[in-house]
């Protein structure tokens, strides 16, 4: 599938086949797409919770106000961020790149994110949101379905999945087979509402 139809074909679908379970093959094959996404400085801050855990799904379904697609989807990932990704060994991300830049990155890397709490929170977000889409464009690719969800109670499901204190919840993504078409679009935003040239 092409990234067009893929991106054309993506639904957010909220009825999945709970009889369908993904490989390891196909699970790793996500993933490891979904790694490829960009992040700044290359800090890749996400982390993928794969509920796997029956008894735990239940419980984060409840967590989600009873949202069927936790329990039926074939995979469901807490997608997280580390919040100080930035500070844990910050040149293991460049281990290929020539030395002059190691040595520039990492005074740069910690100039911009010490001291920058919501700026170390929003990089998690988009390097998260960047992700999320990444993994939905590359399931439509497997012939997969896709949900994004933040719906749910975080401070719960943090607690559930045992999320260290510097990390956040960006949301989950629950992948699977449909059991029936998504509905059809509530309705796109004609482009030349939307698309601005140089300001405001």
């Amino acid at each position: 599938m092409d990234t067009f139809t893929a991106i054309e074909q993506r639904r957010s679908v909220k009825a999945f086949d709970p009889a369908h379970h993904m490989t390891e093959a196909e699970l790793a094959q996500l993933v490891s797409a979904t790694l490829l996404s960009p992040t700044a400085f290359n800090l890749q801050h996400w982390r993928f919770v794969l509920l796997e855990d029956a008894p735990l799904r239940e419980q984060v379904k409840a967590a989600a106000y009873g949202q069927s697609q936790v329990t039926d989807a074939s995979a469901v990932f807490v997608l997280c961020g580390d919040l100080a990704a930035w500070q844990k060994e910050p040149l293991q991300y460049w281990v290929n790149a020539p030395q002059p830049v190691q040595d520039y990155l990492g005074s740069a890397i910690d100039g911009y994110y010490r001291g920058r709490d919501q700026v170390q929170r929003d990089e998690v977000m988009r390097s998260g949101g960047i992700a999320a889409q990444t993994m939905m464009l590359a399931a439509k690719a497997m012939g997969y379905d896709s949900c994004a969800m933040d719906g749910f109670d975080f401070d719960a499901v943090a607690k559930l999945i045992n999320l260290p204190a510097d990390h956040e919840i960006v949301m989950m993504i629950a992948v699977g087979k449909a059991l029936s078409p998504a509905n059809p679009r509530g309705g796109q935003l004609p482009i030349d509402r939307v698309l601005l040239k140089n300001t405001f």
